[in-house]
């Protein structure tokens, strides 16, 4: 899933985006309110970290902007442990949930796993096509009894598949979700970790789960292949 930090903490930015690719997220970083504006704009995100302090445009008055533009990308604020009337101007914002600072980067992760399974609607804990299965949580993946291991950007591909289950996406949607934004690499590299995937989840059960779709992308058959 793509998520976009705001956050004027360079360290701290940058160990978020560190920390989360580690755990298969695309994560895009903005250091100012205004470019966190300007890429919520450009791309389309599946959740949002903003800090509440930042300079000019803050976490606050983002949050509110983009919903006063019809943007309602889950929002997760991070707000300073002094300052407890941030937690309800964030909500009263249309912040989605917060955290405060210093937090848990574990307690981060499991609000963002939260927030992207009520993102949209409902999603249940766990994704399911046929026999395939994938935890988002845990990150683990099954075929029947079998688990399969997967690195984190075949997982974070594989779970894009999963939640647009029967949907036919395009090379340039799947880059858009499962890489971030400063990807500027070959495009084909979709066409790899897709042959990737069916050689962990496909293949080796006899199944054909991720189709091509000629002149139009891929797809993952809602009933597991």
């Amino acid at each position: 899933m793509r998520l976009l930090v705001v956050e004027d903490d360079k360290r701290v930015a940058r160990a978020l985006k560190r920390g989360l690719e580690g755990e298969g997220f695309a994560v895009d970083v903005a250091f100012t309110g205004e470019d966190g504006q300007w890429l919520a704009g450009e791309n389309a995100y599946d959740a949002m970290v903003l800090d509440v302090m930042l300079p000019g445009l803050d976490g606050l008055e983002l949050c509110a902007a983009l919903r006063d533009g019809g943007n309602w990308t889950p929002i997760l604020m991070l707000t300073a442990k002094d300052a407890p009337d941030d937690e309800a101007r964030a909500l009263d914002g249309g912040a989605d949930d917060f955290l405060s600072k210093p937090f848990s980067y574990a307690v981060l992760v499991a609000r963002l796993r939260a927030l992207l399974r009520r993102g949209g609607g409902a999603r249940p804990t766990e994704l399911v096509a046929g026999d395939l299965r994938l935890d988002p949580a845990a990150h683990q993946v099954w075929r029947g009894e079998t688990e399969v291991p997967l690195t984190p950007r075949q997982f974070s591909l594989l779970e894009f598949f999963m939640r647009r289950a029967g949907e036919v996406l395009s090379k340039a949607e799947i880059l858009e979700h499962v890489w971030d934004f400063a990807f500027d690499g070959d495009p084909n590299i979709v066409e790899v970790y897709v042959r990737q995937l069916r050689q962990r989840v496909d293949i080796p059960f006899d199944r054909a789960a991720l189709q091509t779709v000629r002149l139009a992308g891929y797809r993952l058959a809602a009933d597991g292949g």
